[in-house]
């Protein structure tokens, strides 16, 4: 059987199932920040993956000889009032920020492609009652209800991350459903209800694959969100339970003796911002590679010192 394949560029043909996301790579390459930003959160994944590992000393490990001591070889990021080292508190922090955004985000992407796909398939009342519950959640900002939901269950990585997962499904269950209301009543919609298709193998094999590239840069945008909310409800004093290290608590921690001790807030805070930084360049480049539309808008708007959503560069 002959593989249908289509033709990418000069010299360059590939199956055609693979077509468009080869064409997608290629536009995603050409935003230079995109692609320094992927790279560093390729970084950020592997030692948030390893740190535990190659950290010089337990998280929780405290020597009071070496209370505040100022960057060095021994120490490269200092130390705190408790002779904790920064170097390690960090690497601990990436691993911790990793389980819970990534967790939070998966969760809320869930919950909500789920209930956008059932409400806009299936109308009516269904409908009516979910999209009632998102207006709801967006009528609440989604920071308090994650400080209401951490105070009912606790500060430990898992009630945590309930905490920021939850509150997040609405953006993405009111993106599906409008996508789905623009599907549901296309001709191959029609033509597998004629087949008596399911509801369910309608949304898996028509639906879902033409929502990915939406719910694909949703996804990446909502990212840096919960690491935004996961460091302000440390900021608050609700984020991880001590001796737990995560950016906010280091940040919140050192605000008191940022003249004295600057270290414990430059290092944590210019990691977090580089951290922050990359996922929205990344999410940038996603936005403009899967919407070909958007790209000449992002070319244009980078040459004045603004991403593609009009962020300052």
């Amino acid at each position: 059987m002959a593989v249908v394949s289509a033709t990418v560029g000069p010299g360059v043909r590939v199956p055609r199932r693979h077509a468009q996301w080869w064409l997608a790579w290629r536009r995603y390459k050409r935003n230079k920040l995109a692609v320094a930003g992927a790279a560093c959160v390729a970084v950020y994944l592997v030692l948030g993956l390893i740190g535990p590992w190659v950290a010089p000393q337990n998280y929780a490990q405290a020597n009071f000889l070496y209370a505040n001591h100022p960057p060095s070889l021994r120490f490269p990021f200092g130390t705190d009032g408790l002779g904790h080292d920064m170097l390690s508190q960090v690497l601990w922090s990436m691993r911790n920020a990793i389980e819970i955004t990534f967790g939070a985000s998966l969760l809320s992407f869930a919950i909500g492609v789920t209930l956008g796909l059932w409400g806009g398939l299936r109308g009516g009342v269904a409908d009516m009652v979910i999209m009632r519950l998102v207006d709801f959640m967006f009528a609440i900002p989604q920071f308090f209800l994650s400080l209401f939901l951490v105070v009912a269950m606790g500060r430990t990585v898992w009630p945590i991350l309930l905490a920021i997962g939850i509150p997040g499904w609405a953006q993405y269950a009111r993106l599906v459903r409008g996508l789905v209301l623009g599907m549901r009543n296309g001709e191959m919609v029609e033509a597998a209800r004629a087949f008596g298709a399911s509801r369910a193998h309608i949304a898996r094999r028509y639906l879902l694959p033409n929502v990915s590239n939406s719910m694909l840069v949703q996804i990446a945008f909502g990212i840096p969100v919960d690491l935004t909310v996961m460091a302000g409800l440390s900021v608050v004093g609700l984020g991880l339970r001590p001796p737990l290290p995560s950016f906010g608590n280091m940040i919140a921690q050192a605000g008191a003796n940022v003249l004295g001790y600057p270290w414990l807030m430059y290092f944590p805070a210019a990691i977090f911002a580089v951290i922050l930084l990359s996922f929205l360049f990344v999410a940038d480049g996603l936005q403009e590679a899967l919407n070909p539309r958007a790209e000449d808008g992002g070319r244009r708007a980078r040459r004045f010192g603004f991403g593609a959503r009009g962020r300052l560069f």
